[in-house]
């Protein structure tokens, strides 16, 4: 489960993450050798994204085996990415190639509106790794006409056809993921997990039909398209000589040279299971490498690689590909690691039904680590933190790994501010309290959300998986149990007892007024005027805080402030809004516990989706004055090997990219093996 509500910027005080004409041969990357000292995190910023940098401060305490073993699981999941572009629309990469071709070949007036506004689209197709907004789903509209990008194809030799250039500037396949509930999720959701002409009815019918192992199912459809051939559905499996083959086998490349420098024979064994499990594309597989991960936690090294994370798919079957490499923040995972040994207790005080409270917390680990690449659906945009495996009977008999991305929170925290705070928070007190415990807040937030929020609770024996009975509420739901569990604790004084914080309760007022503030108005700036909430993480901020303004007027427990004609949310009473996130999260796992479709439903579509129009717009025009974008997202530091004589690798240096078109033509001239 990838922490995705806290991420891509740091914004309203917390964290939620040209060619030269003159050459014909093909761009190279630009890069600059990494400085510890007055680094520069910031590349670039167009339309609602900004790009950073970030460093890996560890790398110099690493032996060559190791940084060896660092640089080949990168190449693993670099050459893996274009699987992502493909998953996300079936066009995508035929947009990619002909774009591309255009931007580096063009040679004509690059001063024009028309040309500058073909640059954003690009990079903002890259960022999304396609051609839909990689927050709310919705595709980019393009600020020229298809006019102009016909003669741009024309002047540059370029080829786009059909449907594929049409869909560009037309309304269809108009949302990657349509979680409406008048729709045909998945027949209307432009995602490519399915084929075009799929239906949700069709999903569920061949799903419904499979018979998996009550005590230990595997993820049926993680890592398959379902196609419709001659009538019948089908599943391509994502395999060598399946579907992606040419790029899964140099992932598999990539991986059996990291396994041949492996830190000990568990992980050798591990990353052996892995590259079985690409060659095979069994799921069985899959979740014998999944447990071998999961207790692989000796050395200094680890990585998240496979198709793992359901969100894109609008029934939480397939998995979209994603890599992360890590290195261990040593110190920091010390201090974190009490959270781990205490999980049991938050579990045992937790405000949950009796029968709902898990009796032993197995195995929960919790680390900062540092990001040395990442691939797929985790790049441009990354989360903060991340809590794998996703298969409950893995979690509940073996444990899972949570991880927060330190070097990544670092650089959204060094990237400068903008002053929303103060347009947006409702008093000094509240400003007060989030200069000065709000970083440490999130922090919290994260960590509680992860160890004790993902790995609390168990379902009722019988009810089937929440994939199953909540359907395309699921993901919310989930989140938001999470986010309600990390809420109710960070006004706790065990928190202080812990050593983990200085004044548990600043510290937890700081993250209720940040939470609240985010989830009624700050969030709101990533939507257009007349939007619902389509997005699982967003939904979740929106419910857990209009349910607890709502169920809390009568107390008075939040107060919605008019003041020189702005809206503003200011907490009047912090421990009755902490009762209130302990019911919300009792009822919230009772839904999951006993798989109440209906009030879960109820819930997200009652709170979660709708937006107040006159708000909106009100939080638009406030925050019109901004300059920084609402949305961040990263270029990977560059692994650049030095070999000697013998052809062997000697040494290593990092390098950062200039500019982010550079790192994107650099990356599709080395690793494009899909068309």
């Amino acid at each position: 489960m990838k922490n995705y509500l806290l991420m891509a910027l740091a914004i309203f005080g917390f964290l939620f993450v040209s060619c030269d004409d003159t050459k014909k041969e093909k761009p190279k990357e630009e890069t600059t050798t990494a400085k510890t000292d007055d680094f520069n995190y910031q590349v670039e910023q167009f339309a609602d994204l900004k790009i950073l940098r970030y460093q890996i401060p560890s790398w110099e305490d690493l032996t060559l085996k190791e940084q060896k073993l660092v640089y080949y699981l990168t190449q693993a999941g670099l050459a893996g990415r274009d699987i992502m572009w493909a998953q996300n629309y079936r066009h995508n990469l035929a947009i990619r190639n002909a774009l591309e071709n255009v931007y580096k070949k063009y040679e004509g007036d690059k001063e024009s509106d028309d040309w500058k506004s073909f640059e954003v689209y690009l990079k903002r197709v890259w960022f999304s790794n396609g051609i839909h907004h990689h927050y709310s789903n919705a595709k980019i509209k393009p600020d020229f006409n298809k006019e102009y990008l016909r003669q741009l194809l024309d002047e540059t030799n370029s080829t786009l056809d059909g449907e594929a250039f049409e869909v560009i500037f037309n309304d269809k396949d108009s949302k990657k993921v349509n979680l409406s509930k008048d729709a045909d999720i998945v027949l209307e959701s432009a995602i490519n997990f399915y084929g075009p002409d799929v239906t949700t009815a069709d999903v569920e019918n061949f799903y419904g039909a499979m018979e998996v192992d009550a005590e230990e199912p595997i993820e049926i459809g993680l890592n398959t398209r379902l196609v419709k051939e001659n009538g019948q559905l089908k599943e391509e499996v994502y395999k060598i000589g399946g579907l992606y083959s040419p790029a899964i086998e140099n992932i598999v490349k990539w991986l059996e040279k990291a396994k041949g420098v492996a830190e000990n024979p568990k992980q050798a064994e591990t990353l052996g299971l892995l590259i079985e499990y690409y060659k095979t594309g069994s799921l069985d597989t899959w979740d014998d490498y999944a447990v071998s991960w999961v207790n692989t936690t000796d050395g200094n090294i680890d990585w998240i690689n496979g198709f793992i994370e359901v969100y894109n798919d609008p029934k939480g079957y397939k998995g979209s590909y994603e890599t992360i490499v890590e290195i261990k923040d040593f110190d920091m995972s010390k201090k974190m690691a009490v959270l781990s040994e205490e999980a049991q207790w938050f579990e045992d005080n937790s405000p949950l039904m009796e029968e709902h409270k898990k009796p032993n917390v197995t195995g929960v680990s919790y680390k900062t680590v540092i990001v040395a690449g990442e691939a797929g659906d985790a790049s441009p945009s990354t989360p903060i933190g991340v809590n794998l495996p996703n298969n409950n009977w893995i979690r509940q008999k073996h444990g899972s790994k949570s991880v927060s991305l330190g070097n990544i929170i670092n650089a959204y925290n060094n990237a400068g501010g903008s002053g929303r705070l103060q347009e947006f928070a409702h008093d000094e007190e509240e400003i007060r309290l989030e200069k000065k415990y709000g970083q440490l807040a999130d922090k919290l937030h994260t960590a509680l959300h992860e160890v004790v929020g993902h790995a609390s609770g168990q379902i009722n024996k019988g009810v089937g998986t929440p994939k199953e009975t909540l359907k395309s509420y699921k993901s919310t739901i989930e989140e938001g149990r999470a986010d309600l569990f990390g809420l109710y604790y960070l006004m706790d004084p065990k928190l202080e007892e812990l050593g983990l914080v200085e004044n548990w309760r600043e510290t937890g007022m700081a993250a209720y007024d940040g939470y609240i503030r985010n989830g009624l108005v700050g969030q709101l700036v990533r939507l257009e005027l007349g939007d619902d909430v389509e997005e699982a993480h967003m939904r979740n901020r929106q419910w857990v805080s209009a349910w607890v303004y709502e169920k809390g007027k009568e107390d008075n427990v939040i107060a919605k402030v008019e003041k020189d004609g702005k809206t503003y949310y200011d907490i009047q009473d912090y421990d009755k809004l902490r009762e209130l996130f302990g019911q919300l999260l009792k009822e919230t796992q009772r839904i999951t516990s006993e798989g109440d479709y209906e009030a879960g439903k109820a819930l997200v579509e009652n709170y979660g989706v709708k937006v107040d129009q006159d708000l909106h717009k009100q939080v638009l025009d406030r925050n019109a004055q901004f300059k920084s974008a609402p949305y961040s997202g990263f270029v990977n530091p560059v692994i650049v090997p030095t070999m000697n004589d013998a052809g062997e690798i000697e040494s290593f240096s990092i390098e950062q990219p200039e500019t982010f078109e550079g790192q994107m033509l650099e990356y599709s001239e080395k690793y494009s093996y899909l068309k």
